[in-house]
């Protein structure tokens, strides 16, 4: 899966750029749809409108 947009992470200057790579994906039953790893950042939760399929 891919990011198809960018994204400003909350209490860090980091912002996850379009076209970064999530790792780990697991559906979650919170307010975020998946709960995933990102590499270099961590675990994170990410809401499915973010994200599509890479090829």
């Amino acid at each position: 899966m891919t990011l198809i947009k960018d994204l400003k992470l909350k209490g860090s200057s980091c912002v996850l750029k379009i076209g970064t790579k999530v790792r780990g994906i697991r559906l979650a039953d919170s307010g975020h749809n998946i709960d995933c790893k990102i590499p270099g950042i961590g675990p994170i939760g990410l809401k499915s409108e973010f994200v599509k399929k890479a090829t």
